[in-house]
């Protein structure tokens, strides 16, 4: 352990030239007396490293000294593919570990190939979850990641949409699907894999048996045909419906690229007032009186009649609900005691 702080001190100063004990200590996640002592070794081993005093003071690499001892441990090879996606791989609880792969990568790479990664780092930043959500809090994804790897069957308390349930579950993956985590598992008596979500899971148990994942089994590519099924089963029926331009612009905040590309295909040409009439796919009358709701007067539904019925019982609603009151009632519509 101590050895492999030293590394991503050395790392630390060859990537960034100098830094100070406490912004050492805060990248290592020990206290400065312990960067102290880490410095003290590395002067006995020979390392040019020399230290400033003084509000910029620092420590730092002689110049033109870099070291190559940059080999990944198992650990950090097994987390490369998460290098760069450090909020996920702290989520699975792999961060200290992708943080020192990621350090060690800089380190091996040549000065200008090391300066172009640099700025690249500095210029894109992949953030998964959506705008009105920050993924899922999942007490139990560590478990299930471990529980992955080591092949580990899990006996787990799960919400489901028909109450909970108590399966025991072979997890063969993980994936991150806008900002939630599923995990791809078997159950025993099940034909076939299934998506669970990990946020659902309310009790976790790590059994001591172990599963053998099916022969052949893709995780990429299981997913993409997943996506593909739950999409043509939320597409059951189709509505007509008129759009303003303001509530064509917004479409993709409130619908899926799904219903947006549908319109665009489906579009004739604008009124006078600008609006446009299309078709859209929808997955049930309930859903998508729902999302329409959130354009408000920039949407009018021609049909199925049924969904304009209740898009019509919902603003009359509104208007009865917002409508003026006589002088002295609260907005609850109750007189003042």
């Amino acid at each position: 352990m101590r050895a492999s702080r030293l590394l991503s001190l050395l790392m630390l100063l060859q990537a960034h030239g100098r830094m100070t004990a406490a912004q050492l200590a805060e990248r290592l996640e020990v206290s400065t007396r312990t960067v102290y002592r880490d410095v003290e070794s590395l002067h006995a081993a020979g390392i040019p490293l020399y230290g400033e005093a003084g509000h910029t003071g620092g420590y730092q690499l002689v110049d033109g000294w870099r070291t190559r001892l940059t080999g990944l441990t198992a650990q950090e090879a097994e987390r490369l593919f998460l290098a760069g996606l450090p909020g996920p791989a702290a989520e699975l609880g792999y961060g200290a570990a992708v943080a020192t792969l990621q350090l060690k990568l800089h380190a091996a790479l040549p000065p200008e190939l090391a300066d172009r990664a640099a700025r690249v780092q500095e210029r894109f930043h992949l953030d998964t979850p959506n705008w009105y959500a920050d993924g899922d809090a999942s007490p139990h994804l560590a478990e299930v990641a471990e529980a992955v790897w080591r092949q580990r069957r899990i006996a787990v308390r799960y919400r489901s949409w028909a109450g909970e349930v108590d399966p025991v579950l072979a997890p063969y993956g993980l994936v991150l699907k806008g900002g939630r985590w599923y995990t791809v598992a078997g159950r025993p008596g099940r034909d076939g894999p299934a998506t669970y979500r990990v946020n659902q899971i309310l009790s976790l148990t790590t059994l001591d048996e172990e599963f053998t994942r099916p022969a052949g089994f893709d995780l990429p590519s299981w997913w993409r045909e997943h996506v593909v099924r739950f999409r043509a089963h939320l597409h059951r029926d189709d509505a007509t419906i008129r759009l303003s331009p303001r509530g064509r612009e917004r479409l993709r905040e409130v619908a899926s690229e799904l219903v947006a590309t549908s319109v665009d295909r489906t579009a004739g040409l604008p009124d006078g007032a600008g609006w446009v009439t299309a078709v859209i796919p929808i997955e049930s009358l309930t859903h998508a009186h729902g999302d329409l709701l959130r354009l408000g007067a920039d949407v009018e539904v021609l049909t199925p009649a049924t969904l304009r019925e209740r898009m019509a019982t919902t603003a009359a609603d509104l208007a009865a609900l917002y409508a003026p009151r006589p002088s002295g009632h609260g907005g609850g519509g109750q007189a003042p005691a």
